[in-house]
Formats: C-alpha cells, sequence, structure tokens
C-alpha cells in the first residue's frame, strides 16, 4: 500500500502560539478541555515537554473509543506538532499513522492546518477522515477555550 494523507485547514480565532504551547509544555490540560474526545494522557518516557517524548492518548471518536501511543516530534519555527504512531488501535486498519497539527499566525485570522499521512493495511481500509474531525473537534475545543480565558 502506498502512503496517503488526509489534510484539512480551519480558522481559529486564539493565536497560534496558545495551541502550540499546550501542546508542547501543557499537552495534560487537553483532556479537561476536550473531554468529549479526549479522556486522558499520559507520559510513557520523557516528559510533556521533551521532543521525543512518548504519550499515550485515550480518546473516542463516534461509539469507538482508543488509545493511540505516539513519539511526538515539535517544530519551533512552523509550530507543528507531528504524532508519530506507535501502536494502538488504529493499527488494526493501517500500517502507519502519523497525525499532524500546524497552527500559523496570520494577519487576517489564524489557520490550523491538520493532517494525517498514513498507510493502510489493506486498500478496503477507509481513509482516516473520522479521525481528522477528531483533530478538529479538539482544535475547536481548544479555541473556545482560549477565547473565553
Amino acid at each position: 500500500m502506498a502512503l496517503r494523507k488526509v489534510e484539512t485547514e480551519i480558522e481559529i480565532k486564539a493565536p497560534a502560539e496558545k495551541f502550540y504551547n499546550i501542546f508542547k509544555r501543557q499537552a495534560h490540560h487537553v483532556p479537561n478541555i476536550s473531554s468529549g474526545s479526549i479522556q486522558g494522557v499520559q507520559v510513557h518516557e520523557g516528559d510533556w515537554e521533551t521532543h521525543g517524548s512518548i504519550k499515550s492518548w485515550n480518546y473516542s471518536v463516534g461509539d469507538e473509543v482508543g488509545v493511540f501511543k505516539e513519539k511526538v516530534e515539535f517544530n519551533d519555527e512552523n509550530k507543528s506538532i507531528t504524532l508519530n504512531g506507535l501502536e494502538g488501535d488504529v493499527f488494526q486498519y493501517y500500517k502507519s499513522f502519523k497525525p499532524v497539527y500546524q497552527f500559523t499566525q496570520k494577519d487576517e485570522g489564524n489557520i490550523a492546518k491538520l493532517s494525517i499521512e498514513y498507510e493502510k493495511l489493506t486498500e478496503d481500509v477507509a481513509a482516516p477522515d473520522k479521525y481528522v474531525g477528531l483533530m478538529v473537534n479538539i482544535v475547536k475545543d481548544l479555541d473556545a477555550h482560549f477565547i473565553k480565558a
């Protein structure tokens, strides 16, 4: 199977730096802010802030609940966070799974670019659109939280 990518962009009201910082330094707050999507996050190796740390996320998307273990990469210049999938429920369907969050500050508004690079295990597996939807829901919850804070 070939490596593929699904992506979307959404406008955000809060500064791009706030999104980047919560994923980089305070990911443990995400379950409190987006509890409908993320029920927990734990560090397995490293810490909350270090490039290369390994975290495990408990999530729900629709009626599905799952766990996703990843090794994180931070790019300070591009304000992007890459979650390199190591193990979890998505690997029932995908050989590789790499969500990427990128936050961009614009003069006329800010943008969250959300993507997943993936490789299917079999051709009949659906594209991971529902997981991009999960990412969108998390970003929208964070945006609402930042705006009212």
